[in-house]
């Protein structure tokens, strides 16, 4: 299910990023050192769609851009070689 709303959001027309970061966003209600615009983008997102907990470890393409994230409360270990 996941990825089959990640792939609707970017067909949709919304980047790589902008899905991900609404579908999975950071811990912003109490972040209190956190830019204006960004606390903006996640209260309006927030009520389009739940966010997608984990745990999880999650990594993305587009064929363009390459992307990994953690979920909220960062609970799993992610490695990488680049």
């Amino acid at each position: 299910k996941f990825d089959n709303c990640l792939e609707f959001l970017v067909l949709s027309g919304r980047s790589l990023a902008h899905a991900m970061m609404m579908m999975v966003p950071e811990p912003w209600e109490r972040h209190k050192n956190m830019p204006q615009y960004k606390r903006d983008f996640y209260e309006f997102h927030a009520c389009m769609m739940e966010p997608w907990d984990g745990p999880a470890s999650m990594a993305m393409s587009d064929g363009v851009q390459v992307g990994a994230t953690l979920d909220r409360n960062g609970l799993r270990p992610s490695r990488y070689y680049v």
